[in-house]
C-alpha cells in the first residue's frame, strides 16, 4: 500500500478528514523552508504538498506566486528542491508528501529524469497542473514507472468523459478544486460538488481532496460535510510563512483546521480505531 493509501484507511477507522498543508519550497530561503515544512507536521498535518518555485505557475494566486518570486528570487534550485524533500522524509518517514508543480520544469529536466529524481527524494506523488487531462497519458505513465502517485484535478463542472479518463490515470488522491480560478483564501465556499463525487466514486477514481480557497475550520467543516476525503489549505499557511513566528504561526493554524476533520457519526454508526 501506497502511503496515501494507509493514510485514507486510517483516517477512515477513526472518522477523520485527511487535513494536507502546502507550502512553496524554499521560501523565503531553504533553512527556513524546513522548519516551515516540519511545522506543518507539528500542527497536525496528515500529508504535505511542496510548491517547486517556478516563473509562471498559473493556477496559484498572488499569495504563491509571491512565494515563488521570493524563493526564484534567493536562487532556489530544482536541486534545492529535491534536497528539502529529502531531508523532511529522513525526519517524517509516514507522511505523504506531493509535489505540485509544472510542465515546463519537467521539460527542462527531462520528464522521467525528474519523475525519477522526485521519487528518489522520497516524494509519494505529483500534480503538473497545466497539463489537461488529454496530454496527461504519458506523464502518469512516467509517474508509474518512477513510483510516484500521478495527481490530477477535477471540478464541479468536469465532463464525465474526463473524470473516467482521470480515474484511469491517476492515484493517491483526486485534487478536486472548491470554485473556479487560481488558488487563494476566500471567506466563504460555494460548494456544489455532489455531482463531482458521486462520478469520481462510480469511476473508481482515488479519494477526492478539496483544495483552491480552504482557509479556516469552518471551511474545512463545509468541505467534509459536501463529500470530501480530505482538505489541502495553502494561500492560508503560505500567508504565515513571513509573520512574526512563522513556524508557530503555522502549527497554530494546522492545528486549528486538523480538528475540524472529526466527521459525523451516523446515527447507530461506531467507528474503529487503529493504533
Amino acid at each position: 500500500m501506497s502511503r496515501y493509501d494507509e493514510l485514507f484507511l486510517r483516517l477512515k477507522q477513526r472518522a477523520e478528514g485527511a487535513f494536507g498543508g502546502f507550502l512553496t519550497l524554499g521560501d523565503p530561503d531553504v533553512a527556513t523552508s524546513a522548519t516551515l515544512l516540519d511545522a506543518l507536521v507539528d500542527g497536525g498535518a496528515d500529508m504535505v504538498e511542496v510548491g517547486i518555485p517556478f516563473s509562471d505557475p498559473v493556477a496559484d494566486g498572488p499569495v504563491i506566486q509571491a512565494a515563488s518570486d521570493r524563493a526564484l528570487r534567493a536562487g532556489v534550485k530544482v536541486d534545492d528542491c529535491f534536497s528539502l524533500i529529502e531531508q523532511f522524509r529522513a525526519r517524517h518517514p509516514a507522511v505523504p508528501i506531493g509535489i505540485l508543480t509544472y510542465a515546463n520544469l519537467l521539460a527542462a529536466r527531462g520528464r522521467e529524469r525528474f519523475m525519477a529524481d522526485a521519487a528518489t527524494a522520497g516524494a509519494d506523488s505529483i500534480l503538473v497542473a497545466d497539463v489537461p487531462s488529454l496530454e496527461a497519458a504519458p506523464y502518469s505513465a512516467a509517474a508509474r514507472v518512477a513510483g510516484l502517485d500521478y495527481v490530477m484535478i477535477a471540478a464541479p463542472n468536469t465532463p464525465e468523459p474526463v473524470i473516467r479518463r482521470i480515474a484511469e490515470l491517476s492515484s493517491g488522491y483526486t485534487y478536486c478544486v472548491a470554485r473556479a480560478g487560481v488558488t487563494g483564501t476566500r471567506e466563504r465556499l460555494a460548494l456544489d460538488h455532489d455531482r463531482l463525487f458521486t462520478l469520481l466514486a462510480e469511476a473508481g477514481a482515488p479519494p477526492p481532496v478539496l483544495g483552491f480557497g480552504i482557509s479556516d475550520a469552518g471551511q474545512v467543516e463545509q468541505a467534509l460535510a459536501a463529500g470530501a476525503a480530505g482538505v489541502i489549505a495553502g494561500s492560508a499557511l503560505v500567508k504565515c510563512s513571513h509573520g512574526p513566528d512563522p513556524a508557530r504561526m503555522i502549527a497554530e493554524l494546522v492545528s486549528a483546521m486538523k480538528g475540524a476533520t472529526a466527521l459525523p457519526k451516523k446515527p447507530g454508526e461506531h467507528h474503529g480505531h487503529i493504533a
